[in-house]
């Protein structure tokens, strides 16, 4: 059962369905480049970050960069997650199409050349609440992008690995995401004339040119629901809403918030043209 999520380049942040498991074996760790400490400095709570480089000195370059980038990402996670997650990641630099393929174990029938990035595991114990095999795949196209879209990916795959466990594998995606661009993004302000529409996960699976809309749909109820009701109540939130055994959005929200999924809605339509005009 392996798990993956994507990061699209165009859009910043986009998913995939879970792609067929590949055939190779995760690549090693490269040696050369040792592995990092970072994230809370309490004992115990500290992450081991290992660069795995494919492409030569173009993945390298990469890979220095994600060293600059990985700590902020760290951090982000565990403010809004905490540390209770697995403290050893992988991150891994592929220098061709190919290859971002075969490690990322996504079927070579479709393209993916606008995929920036994969977050993937290879198999998870929800009763344990252990994962196998997790690792960010950076595809070649990662090369290009700038210093805080980089980030961005960064902590928002990271949040979709810490998370792992405790993401059921029917929760609603457009939630998930949202969250996920919640911890990764910054705080942007809200174009006027957005609309406050419920994404679907069908939106998501649509793609095309609206893709990016759908994703800010839900980074933006995700935000509005941190800023009204506290992180903590977003957090609460995915565990009732995305969580093994989660219930649907409107019981959800009844449960954790308390009021109806129309009341929260009206609220949300509200806070966005408040936002808007700031």
């Amino acid at each position: 059962m392996l798990v993956a999520e994507l990061a699209a380049a165009s859009a910043l942040i986009a998913v995939g369905p879970a792609a067929a498991r590949s055939t190779s074996a995760p690549p090693p760790v490269v040696s050369a480049s040792a592995p990092l400490e970072v994230g809370d400095g309490r004992q115990g709570h500290r992450v081991r970050v290992d660069l795995v480089s494919l492409g030569g000195s173009r993945t390298d370059a990469v890979l220095e960069r994600v060293r600059a980038a990985i700590g902020g990402a760290v951090d982000a996670v565990e403010r809004f997650w905490g540390t209770d997650f697995q403290r050893e990641i992988v991150v891994v630099a592929t220098g061709s199409g190919e290859q971002f393929v075969e490690y990322a174990g996504l079927d070579p029938a479709r393209g993916w050349t606008d995929i920036a990035a994969v977050a993937v595991a290879d198999d998870v114990d929800f009763i344990g609440r252990t994962a196998s095999g997790q690792r960010i795949i950076l595809a070649p196209g990662a090369a290009t992008m700038g210093d805080a879209a980089l980030r961005i990916v960064l902590a928002h795959e990271l949040f979709h690995l810490a998370a792992r466990t405790e993401t059921a594998l029917d929760a609603p995606r457009w939630l998930t995401e949202g969250v996920a661009d919640f911890v990764a993004r910054p705080p942007t302000a809200i174009p006027v004339g957005a609309t406050a529409v419920l994404p679907s996960d069908a939106e998501l699976d649509a793609g095309g040119a609206d893709l990016a809309a759908v994703y800010d749909r839900a980074w933006w109820f995700a935000r509005f629901v941190a800023d009204s009701h506290g992180t903590g109540t977003l957090r609460r939130l995915y565990a009732a809403a995305c969580g093994p055994g989660h219930a649907d959005l409107a019981v959800a929200v009844r449960q954790v918030i308390g009021t109806d999924l129309a009341e929260l809605h009206q609220r949300w339509v509200q806070w966005m043209a408040q936002e808007a005009r700031r």
